[in-house]
């Protein structure tokens, strides 16, 4: 057990003028999943976030609703925070920058900027749009990069290059407002002299705080020569207003950001009595993580080390920058139909298929992560259906029907139980770096293990005999404690799900070294189905969902040809529900006392099996359906009969007089295939 650290964890602050998007969440999953790894290694770890709630963008997009910004940041933080939620993000602390606590800490640094000799003022010439009356912000000018030319570019940034610079220095400017050309007027600022610190930001860099490629690109801005950094805005503008000037000026927006960290650390130290000091201020022997975008590592890596510096706050002990999310391959785009929201993607797929994904394209580097629609349903349904969730399935029914429900007081296969939790450090070393998809790939192995342990030992057929076996409840047990190392493992990613584990095992919580730890003799709860798998025609409704409005199409025209009647009909939505799957009939058998049943038993691959009671005898002889192909609706509530529980229902097709006819797939299925 590893000594227990005390940290704080932010993520980046969402704008608060639109929804969250799933390029957001790219970044709060990465960060829920480090603070949950480590709680669960039982360290102390505070996360906290808040909405970024302020600057003029804010204050149009008010105007435009016909709202007080103040009304506006309410409703969009209400959003953000359900969001959030139901994407299982678990901050202990979601504020904002418009508080009491964060207009306390903006006016306290800025005082000892000033105190310090790190703010000066003098005149700048600023952008402001004649017809609409207002300074322009850097991100409402647009026009060709000083750098590289590169066209449509922002006022204050680059896109194509990575430039920063001036809007002054921007060819072809236009406002975003208006369309006019932006003219040049006078006005006092107040600017934090951010090269004075230049030997304190060279000496935090290379202390190991920083990812290699955003060292380098700092190495960049180095190199082009530090700027002074404009730290106030002019009126109008939605913010904090700077204290003791007789000038109506506001803190700009990325001075107020960052200290919202610390502003929502503050609130939540407040409400339960926590040491803030001994978090943030300077010599604090505490731990401090910024996960951002490597949009902003500019803001991060320089400006809000510098500032913390000089007003006596500790500087973070590491920022991790992550890469953007693309949508098959493409950039998220309205136009393109590929701009999806948080609550869009909740609609229509479970919120960890999602967590679970992004962890497998997460790494400790910066590249984009692309979120492929068909890769996605395809590892779902491989790894969470396939490989994990169908060790429990295929354990706990037999452990219920055939051992009273109880896991035995001795496994059947120790070394792959030792195997599992010796996996426990390295699985934990790449959790702590980051590199979630080595920590997954990692725990999919061991499932493969445990699956072809399970496919050597076959404990179905041991269920078949009469009385099963006693190895029956051991070999079970030992699938069921690997699963159960391997929920710990995943908890993580998957907190909802491991909370279903720990019910399902009658277990009230766990840690990380409980993997090494076999859970023997205890009675488990009914089991009920952990996950179904992604179907095609939901990840298609989430792109429709997404996709730009057009016109409604034209009712479909019923055909008037047939004399059959059809059943009312349903939407696809309806008909996705079926899981549909290839069945290989192992063994028939006359149901006594029952002229037209037959007993099934059904061999569903990974699947699992099952047993199906069909109406189906007046058409087949029992011996002739052995090993025969079938196609069973899988998901079928198990339906308690006169003659015992049938789990599920083969497909058959006729009509009176006409007898039956069993549906078979062509040849090349395989069981356990799902019928598309």
């Amino acid at each position: 057990m590893s000594k227990p650290r005390n940290i704080l964890v932010t993520s980046a602050l969402p704008y608060a003028n639109g929804p969250i998007h799933l390029g957001h969440l790219v970044e709060y999953v990465q960060t829920d999943i480090w603070v949950r790894f480590q709680r669960l290694r039982g360290h102390s770890c505070y996360y906290v976030c808040a909405d970024d709630a302020h600057g003029t963008p804010i204050m149009l997009c008010a105007e435009r609703d016909g709202v007080t910004p103040e009304q506006l940041i309410e409703r969009i933080g209400r959003e953000h925070r359900a969001d959030f939620a139901d994407f299982l993000i678990g901050f202990d602390n979601y504020h904002s920058t418009h508080s009491p606590e964060n207009r306390q800490l903006c006016e306290e640094i800025y005082q000892k900027l000033c105190a310090a000799g790190f703010v000066e003022k003098r005149g700048v010439q600023q952008a402001y749009d004649p017809e609409r009356g207002i300074f322009l912000p850097d991100r409402y000018i647009r026009g060709r990069c000083p750098r590289c030319a590169a066209e449509d570019q922002y006022g204050d940034s680059c896109e194509a290059c990575g430039a920063t610079y001036a809007p002054t220095e921007l060819g072809e400017p236009r406002s975003v407002l208006s369309g006019a050309r932006p003219e040049q007027r006078e006005s006092e600022h107040y600017f934090f002299r951010l090269p004075l610190l230049e030997g304190v930001l060279r000496k935090w860099m290379h202390s190991g705080s920083l990812q290699s490629e955003v060292l380098n690109k700092l190495e960049e801005w180095f190199q082009a020569g530090l700027r002074d950094w404009d730290i106030s805005r002019d009126a109008p503008y939605f913010g904090f207003r700077i204290p003791n000037i007789s000038e109506e000026k506001y803190f700009y927006v990325w001075l107020d950001a960052p200290i919202g960290y610390l502003a929502s650390f503050l609130n939540l130290c407040q409400r339960r009595g926590l040491d803030f000091d001994a978090y943030c201020r300077r010599g604090a022997d505490t731990e401090l993580y910024h996960f951002i975008g490597k949009d902003i590592i500019y803001f991060h890596g320089l400006f809000w080390p510098a500032m913390l510096h000089v007003a006596g706050y500790r500087k973070p002990s590491a920022v991790f920058a992550h890469g953007f999310l693309t949508i098959n391959g493409q950039k998220m785009s309205k136009t393109r139909g590929t701009f999806l929201t948080a609550r869009a993607y909740l609609e229509h797929l479970h919120p960890e298929y999602l967590r679970y994904y992004l962890g497998c394209r997460l790494d400790a580097g910066v590249d984009d992560i692309d979120f492929n629609l068909k890769d996605f349903q395809l590892r779902v349904n491989s790894d969470l259906i396939g490989k994990f969730v169908n060790i429990a399935s295929r354990c706990a029914l037999l452990l219920q029907r055939h051992c009273g429900g109880r896991l035995a007081e001795r496994l059947d296969e120790p070394g792959l139980f030792q195997e599992t939790a010796v996996a426990a450090d390295p699985i934990a070393e790449a959790y702590e770096a980051r590199d979630y998809a080595r920590a997954l790939r990692t725990v999919m192995a061991l499932a493969d293990r445990v699956n072809q342990y399970l496919a050597r030992r076959r404990p179905w057929e041991l269920a078949r005999r009469d009385p099963p076996p006693s190895e029956l409840q051991e070999i079970c047990s030992t699938g069921l404690n690997c699963f159960r190392q391997l929920a710990i493992y995943l908890e993580p990613v998957l907190p909802a799900t491991a909370e279903r584990v720990r019910r399902f095992l009658g277990v009230s919580g766990w840690s990380w070294e409980d993997a090494a730890r076999p859970q023997l003799g205890s009675a488990i709860q009914p089991y009920k189905p952990l996950h179904t798998r992604v179907a095609a025609p939901d990840v298609s409704a989430l792109l429709q969902a997404s996709a730009p409005a057009q016109a409604p199409a034209a009712a479909p025209v019923r055909s008037e040809q047939g004399t059959g009647s059809v059943a009312p009909v349903i939407d696809i939505k309806e008909f996705a529900r079926l899981d549909l799957r290839v069945a290989r009939i192992t063994r028939a058998q006359n149901v006594p006392k029952a002229d037209r049943l037959l007993r099934l038993e059904l061999d569903l691959g990974e699947a699992g099996r099952r047993v199906v009671l069909a109406g189906i005898r007046g058409a087949y002889q029992a011996e002739e359906l052995e090993g025969r192909l079938t196609i069973l609706v899988a998901n079928l509530e198990p339906r308690k009969m006169r003659f015992g529980l049938s789990e599920g229902m083969v497909l058959a097709a006729g009509e009176d007089g006409e007898g039956i006819f069993l549906l078979s797939p062509d040849q090349g299925a395989r069981p356990g295939m799902q019928v598309r």
